[in-house]
């Protein structure tokens, strides 16, 4: 929930406390939620830490019934899995998806089958169009108009006039529901990670590496499923104290082994537990630096 609603929430309680975001937890939930989603897809697009585009058309067979009923199975996945509860849209356009994916927020299901569209769309407020902030909002606003059926009166050469070509003519589809773009392969670039917290507090290299191990093969298994190859890999301790305290190698040549990713995994483990004074309760490795494997062109990524 954004901070100005909670705030709104709680204003009349004025013992209310609000805790700092803890943004690495936030982003190991977003991994492991990602994680799950990209199972459920024909075809993947990341978008940001809460947000995904799936192309399902094969393994729903183009039937929107299929697609109702996958959107729930992955609704039961995620909550199974990680807790949480997720807001899913379904339409023929990642456009009107996204708009019926924040219809019935926080745990909504919605589906807009292609002869329904106009229908979903024409009573929503104009400022439900992604990409329409405030400013917009009031100039419509100005000329009598709210709704996306009353701005649907205006014709593209009007909005061109107002707004531009691009914007104008965006902003005339998006009312009538049309978007070409397609659902395109696309993840978080900079690097993939996982992070546990410990059964108990330690600095036991035999106990930590035992984590460590399950940690890179859950790693190892994202980015072979993407077809990716790593160049750099790192640890993470968080540690009693809540302190942060990381070391990272860049390895010579880029690869998707498993073997190596945890050779270099437990280098570093050993480095980072020299002369460590305080306990470790959570622990994290990363690979960053990637690349997409080609063909044949890196064998271990079939080890």
């Amino acid at each position: 929930m954004p901070i100005k609603f909670a705030k709104r929430k709680v204003e009349n309680t004025p013992d209310a406390v609000f805790l700092p975001t803890d943004f690495e937890y936030y982003s190991e939930v977003s991994e492991k939620a990602m994680y799950v989603i990209r199972e459920y897809a024909d075809i993947f697009e990341y978008v940001g830490r809460d947000e995904a585009y799936l192309d399902v058309t094969k393994r729903t067979d183009g039937s929107f019934t299929n697609a109702l009923h996958l959107a729930q199975q992955l609704k039961n996945a995620i909550r199974t899995s990680i807790k949480l509860s997720s807001t899913i849209g379904i339409s023929s356009t990642k456009l009107v998806s996204k708009i019926a994916s924040g219809f019935k927020k926080p745990d909504g299901l919605t589906l807009v089958e292609p002869d329904k569209i106009g229908s979903f769309l024409d009573p929503l407020p104009i400022n439900t169009i992604p990409g329409i902030g405030k400013k917009t909002e009031e100039r419509f606003g100005e000329m009598g108009l709210s709704t996306i059926l009353q701005l649907k009166t205006l014709d593209v050469f009007t909005l061109n006039g107002m707004f531009g070509r691009k914007i104008g003519t965006y902003i005339y589809n998006a009312a009538r529901g049309i978007d070409k773009e397609p659902v395109s392969p696309r993840h978080d670039p900079l690097q993939y990670s996982r992070i546990v917290t410990l059964k108990q507090d330690s600095k036991d290299f035999d106990f930590l590496s035992q984590d460590l191990e399950k940690l890179c093969t859950d790693v190892h298994e994202t980015i072979i499923k993407d077809n990716l190859a790593f160049k750099s890999v790192g640890i993470q301790f968080v540690q009693i104290d809540l302190s942060n305290k990381t070391k990272t190698k860049t390895l010579k040549n880029s690869t998707s082994s498993l073997d190596e990713l945890k050779k270099t995994s437990f280098q570093l483990l050993r480095e980072l537990l020299e002369d460590q004074k305080l306990l470790v309760r959570r622990l994290g490795v990363k690979v960053s630096d990637l690349s997409q494997v080609v063909g044949q062109a890196d064998l271990t990524h079939y080890f």
